[in-house]
């Protein structure tokens, strides 16, 4: 079944040209079935790129999903149109005073790895989403700053600041092959690498409960389940598009700041040729498992989200 998205934001002409199944909210409200509640707390400055990237993951499943756009009450984009943010956004303090739950939480990165967490504008308000994801919604995905700002909140591990950009595509060994999270997946994996800081997989490990799925010795852990706070923290972006590397890159380059050439991203490592997607099999494959877990084990009564008796399953 499809995604369910209001006909005129733009992710649903660009996800319907590429064969992505979407319906109207008048199509979705003729079928008979709870669509899960998928909300996007994007933190992104580009809004409608990084919409696009997620849904289009999310909406490559056989269940339909409603998505909600959620931002910070107080911050103001300078990226996105005014008249797109009031139309299809919600600040999360109005989400938050209707008592709504959601089925699944998607908390997206931020450009802002050089600041302490506390220094971000918003992070008080951000630690009020992590604690109200604890009673109003069943599981929750951190994405690169997102997943780092949650295991901080959470469990006081650190990031680290790199000395050079992590950049480029690298290989993830499958350390949890018989992770729900990671079925199907190869023994290992290429994905999108793109910060300034690491988390530490020595101080990943000192915290009970937590458990890397996906991890690089170079790069440093990937993907960490976090069952008692149902969470996932991914700290790299299988959403990305195959030209989103390369937009950084000419970026940096045109401004002259100082950048390698993204590793193992274009053929032969020359940024004159077009990129390589060797990713996409694989972001499928781990968001639609991370849905299907949803479907599987989140209350068909919505109101009863974050009861103990509706944890996901050990």
């Amino acid at each position: 079944m499809p995604i369910k998205l209001p006909s005129h934001l733009p992710a649903f002409d660009v996800l319907s040209r590429e064969g992505v199944m979407v319906m109207s909210e008048r199509q979705a409200a003729r079928q008979d079935i709870r669509p899960l509640r998928i909300g996007l707390l994007n933190l992104m400055p580009k809004k409608i790129q990084t919409e696009n990237q997620f849904a289009r993951l999310i909406g490559a499943t056989p269940l339909q999903i409603e998505f909600s756009l959620i931002r910070m009450s107080e911050h103001q984009t300078k990226n996105t149109a005014a008249a797109h943010m009031e139309e299809f956004y919600r600040p999360f303090s109005e989400v938050k005073a209707t008592g709504e739950k959601f089925d699944g939480l998607i908390i997206t990165g931020a450009p802002i790895e050089h600041l302490p967490f506390e220094e971000v504008t918003y992070w008080d308000e951000l630690c009020e989403v992590f604690d109200w994801t604890q009673t109003h919604v069943h599981s929750t995905l951190g994405v690169c700053w997102g997943g780092m700002a949650m295991i901080y909140y959470f469990h006081g591990v650190q990031k680290h600041i790199l000395d050079a950009k992590a950049f480029g595509c690298f290989r993830q060994k499958n350390l949890a092959p018989a992770s729900h999270y990671l079925r199907g997946f190869s023994d290992d994996c290429v994905i999108p690498v793109s910060r300034w800081t690491e988390m530490k997989q020595d101080e990943i490990d000192t915290v009970d409960g937590l458990q890397t799925l996906l991890g690089n010795e170079d790069t440093g852990p990937c993907l960490v389940e976090d069952k008692a706070k149902r969470g996932l923290y991914i700290f790299n972006h299988f959403e990305y598009d195959s030209g989103t590397l390369k937009q950084e890159y000419d970026r940096d380059v045109a401004s002259g700041t100082p950048i390698n050439v993204p590793s193992n991203y274009y053929p032969d490592d020359d940024p004159s040729q077009d990129p390589m997607n060797r990713w996409r099999s694989h972001a499928h494959l781990l968001y639609g498992n991370w849905v299907s877990e949803l479907y599987e084990t989140t209350p068909f009564d919505i109101s009863k989200i974050g009861e103990k008796s509706t944890d996901l399953r050990g």
